[in-house]
């Protein structure tokens, strides 16, 4: 007898939380702006990020292509299913590769007294092997997306 499919509430999911000190505007921009996601979009061992389409609309799509170190690129596309200003985030994610393997990512953003806090949610993951995959890429990125706010904060 087959096994029925978990629904996607029990799919692994992850959650990651990072304040910013800068205005919720520029954590957006940082989201939403191709020219700024070449500039901290990918893990730590990215070293490039030669392509950064986005089409901000509901219903809209959105496309990166990274590079490593090694030469490897990885490409991850989706499209907007939510979009509230300065605020939050919703859209598909799926990576050239596999296709198939469509999950859900939300980025939250709520300002406090000295800036903001991030709260990124991605969800709906194939396995866990697939979350702690991702656990590694979104820590390292948020950790690039701190240096390039700082940089900007710098030069504002």
């Amino acid at each position: 007898m087959a096994k029925a499919a978990a629904p996607a509430t029990e799919r692994p999911s992850l959650t990651l939380r990072r304040h910013y000190p800068v205005a919720p505007e520029k954590v957006w921009r940082a989201w939403t702006d191709p020219q700024a996601l070449k500039a901290w979009f990918g893990p730590e061992e990215i070293v490039a990020v030669p392509l950064a389409e986005v089409d901000l609309r509901v219903g809209g799509r959105f496309r990166v292509a990274m590079r490593a170190a090694d030469g490897e690129t990885h490409d991850v596309s989706g499209t907007y299913l939510e979009l509230v200003p300065n605020r939050k985030l919703v859209f598909s994610w799926a990576w050239r590769s596999t296709p198939e393997r469509e999950s859900r990512v939300t980025v939250r953003i709520e300002p406090d007294g000295n800036g903001c806090e991030l709260v990124l949610l991605h969800e709906q993951f194939f396995d866990e092997a697939a979350r702690d995959g991702h656990s590694h890429g979104w820590t390292g990125a948020m950790g690039k997306l701190g240096k390039w706010l700082a940089g900007q904060h710098q030069g504002a």
